[in-house]
């Protein structure tokens, strides 16, 4: 029976068992997009990366990143998670302080790993959608107006667009997924001036993924949100912290840069630490047993 290696990583933490896991698979090469798409349905984790050769010149290696329902252009847990597992397995199980660049679907993005196992992703370039309706994201996330903080919600992104709805920090325990027709994703978040951190929740059923616990695409978008409205300097760069998934016993860290110029998102960054939790074989599908 045909199978293929792969490492099971939690990502944006520095402890197993914390953080978001990630099913990074290699020696994909021959396998169809039903066939990926598949394998992360057994997996079920909120994402599972696919290493494969590169066909852009320049980049180190390809990643193809599904989530149990669709694949996506371009995550941020895969992202570190995949770079750090590529450098560590390359380096005979030691990672080793290297500068990669990653293609996918978002275009060829550098990644920094460290040797402490922490990788710094440079995400694709800050864009910002229009303006948003507070009122139906609020209910996706089970708040009523009363919660409601700001600034006014946008959707925004570096290569994957989310929705930022900002709200009163008491309103983050009592916080759920909730299904409203047109609301796909909502990333709720108490924003702490002082400190410039972010506690925030990822609820994407959309994706298929009822409450992520770390969400690197959506961290880096919070920075072009936050420039965009204000919050966080329109010139130079800015670093913040996102703290997610306690509440749902996967405590994640994720630490954050954003670039700005006359107002505008130019950059921006996020890492984590990644640890190795699990690794084996998977039979290819589809398969007789």
């Amino acid at each position: 029976m045909a199978s293929l290696p792969y490492e099971i990583v939690d990502v944006f933490t520095d402890r197993p068992f914390t953080g978001n896991s990630l099913a990074v698979v290699f020696e994909a090469d021959s396998l169809t997009d039903e066939q990926m798409q598949t394998l992360a349905r057994e997996f079920n984790l909120a994402e599972t990366v696919f290493v494969l050769p590169v066909t852009t010149e320049g980049a180190t290696y390809r990643a193809r990143i599904f989530t149990p329902e669709t694949e996506l252009p371009f995550a941020g847990h895969p992202s570190v998670g995949a770079a750090v597992t590529v450098t560590r397995r390359g380096a005979g199980g030691e990672v080793v302080e290297r500068s990669l660049v990653q293609e996918c679907g978002a275009g060829l993005l550098p990644i920094d790993v460290y040797g402490s196992g922490t990788a710094r992703l440079t995400g694709g370039q800050p864009t910002c959608g229009p303006g948003l309706d507070p009122v139906p994201l609020l209910a996706a996330a089970r708040l009523t107006e009363a919660d409601y903080a700001g600034p006014a919600p946008q959707l925004a992104g570096c290569g994957l667009e989310f929705p930022y709805l900002g709200v009163v920090p008491a309103a983050m325990a009592r916080a759920a997924p909730v299904p409203v027709p047109g609301v796909s994703a909502v990333y709720v978040f108490a924003w702490e001036p002082s400190t410039r951190e972010a506690h925030a929740r990822g609820f994407f059923p959309g994706m298929g993924i009822t409450e992520d616990p770390a969400t690197g695409s959506a961290a880096l978008g919070l920075g072009v949100f936050l420039v965009a409205s204000g919050v966080l300097p329109g010139d130079g760069e800015s670093a913040y912290t996102v703290r997610q998934g306690y509440e749902i016993h996967r405590p994640s860290t994720l630490d954050c840069t954003v670039s700005a110029v006359d107002g505008v998102a130019v950059r921006a960054t996020v890492a984590g630490q990644v640890v190795p939790v699990a690794s084996g074989r998977i039979a290819v599908p589809p398969f007789v047993g």
